[in-house]
């Protein structure tokens, strides 16, 4: 591309700096050897760089050192490509170890999975402020700040301080607000969209966790998670009606959910339901820290919000969403008007049967493969529409969340298994064709393969003996 270049470096070392969007510098070294580099130039760039390296005449030996560098390159000393592989191979095998065992049939999927997210680890780098699992290394390279509470969760049993940086990211860049960004990767901080408030969520999961949520750990959370949460009721709320909103589809996630087929800003009921559940954790953790006063606090908004979402939304047999201001009713078959079920016990039992009745309905959102994000009979289902049918690993596991708390265990189960099914077939990609099941978009994706490390984790054969929980 336009000014790659490559320049000598202390006799026998050669630069080549790739002047694309990342800037990519490498540093080659030879180790045994000899090598040589040919580079046509022409005025600004390089044509073409060839790098070759000769075996050692008297081993038939080649061996040679690549490596990354941002600034300046560094003096060091080398393994041998053994040692190095060698070092690597037990790096990655403390991983695996560090991954739930699974019942037999996923347990080659999940090897997949953890290979996935170890090899999308990062290293603090510029914006990176802690080790980072990206979302891929593909054309997914950032981490966004609800992607990576899901990493967080599957992360959480084999991997607390991993799990727990994945997390502080994003306090890390906190803004004054209280906002999250939207995304982080080592060059950019992206403050175009945000993402929905799922911390508390990811954090009530963490408390079965042993030795997850220290004291230490609450006490770093809660300031941030207060701000967080109070950024959605000042700076989300348009109208003042104590509902917040969504400013484009992208802040819900579902970024072109049907939904969002109206103009913004929009209240749905997913918002809130996040909201209720992140309100009740941090009068969970103000509890433990000993601020009464504050858990009270909390404890009442999660309540009165609960009471506002039912009275804003709830149609008698469905929740509608409300363009935010007018309050004009939105009819949607996406599966985001769905996912209040996340709230288990806490909704009314009649609320409960209807959600249930609608998942399961013929022609329903269910499919032989797992739950499609948009109802079957919708005349907006697309098989590659991204948010518009799709199987995502994520919905997937909130879905099966709540059916567990309402006590639909079977039906949670079922669909963990259609979904882990699918990703055995079909590899970990970033969602999937609801009617064959085939992966689509990118091919190699860490929200997926957590998701699928925690609902195969959970079903009941990893629990019976024939598999470690890890929790």
């Amino acid at each position: 591309s336009m000014y790659d270049y490559v320049t000598p470096c202390d006799g026998d070392r050669w630069r080549v700096v790739i002047c694309n969007e990342y800037e990519t510098k490498l540093l080659f070294t030879p180790l045994q050897g000899q090598m040589r580099v040919d580079a046509t130039w022409r005025q600004v760039r390089a044509d073409s760089i060839v790098i070759e390296l000769t075996p050692d005449g008297e081993t038939d030996t080649g061996d040679f050192a690549m490596e990354e560098f941002t600034v300046v390159e560094q003096s060091r000393e080398h393994p041998t490509a053994a040692d190095a592989l060698s070092a690597v191979e037990r790096e990655y095998q403390a991983w695996l170890d560090s991954m739930p065992r699974l019942p037999e049939r996923y347990a080659a999927a999940g090897r997949e999975a953890a290979h996935i997210n170890w090899s999308c680890m990062v290293a603090p780098s510029g914006s990176i402020t802690r080790p980072a699992v990206y979302m891929s290394k593909g054309r997914m390279v950032s981490i966004w700040s609800w992607d990576n509470c899901f990493n967080a969760v599957a992360l959480a049993p084999g991997q607390p301080a991993l799990a727990w940086d994945q997390f502080m990211i994003m306090v890390d860049h906190q803004d004054a607000s209280g906002a999250f960004p939207d995304l982080v990767n080592d060059r950019l901080i992206s403050w175009s969209f945000c993402k929905p408030p799922i911390q508390g969520w990811m954090l009530k999961r963490m408390t079965s966790i042993q030795q997850m949520l220290s004291r230490e750990r609450v006490e770093e959370a809660y300031a941030p998670l207060c701000r967080w949460t109070d950024w959605w009721f000042t700076h989300r709320d348009d109208d003042s009606d104590g509902v917040p909103q969504y400013n484009h589809g992208n802040e819900s996630g579902w970024d072109n959910s049907t939904v969002f087929s109206t103009l913004p800003p929009i209240e749905s009921p997913d918002l809130s339901a996040w909201l209720v559940l992140q309100m009740e954790t941090l009068a969970e953790m103000a509890e433990r820290l000993g601020r009464d006063d504050e858990a009270v606090a909390w404890a009442t908004r999660s309540r009165q919000l609960l009471t506002r979402m039912l009275n804003h939304f709830w149609q008698g047999d469905h929740f509608v969403a409300r363009t935010s201001g007018s309050h004009e009713v939105i009819e949607s078959d996406s599966l985001l008007l769905y996912m209040p079920i996340i709230l288990g016990k806490r909704l009314p039992e009649e609320v409960q049967t209807a959600l249930v009745a609608g998942i399961k309905a013929d022609r329903g959102f269910l499919t032989e493969f797992g739950p499609a994000t948009e109802r079957l009979s919708s005349p907006h289902l697309t098989a590659d529409g991204y948010w518009r049918g799709p199987i995502w690993g994520a919905p997937t596991l909130l879905l099966v969340d709540g059916l567990r708390d309402l006590g639909e265990a079977r039906l949670a189960d079922g669909i963990s298994r259609r979904f882990c099914d699918m990703v055995v077939e079909s590899g970990i990609a970033e969602n999937y064709d609801p009617f064959t099941g085939q992966g689509l978009r990118e091919r190699a994706f860490t929200w997926t393969a957590s998701a699928f490390l925690i609902l195969a984790r959970e079903l009941p054969s990893a629990n019976n003996g024939n598999a470690d929980n890890r929790e």
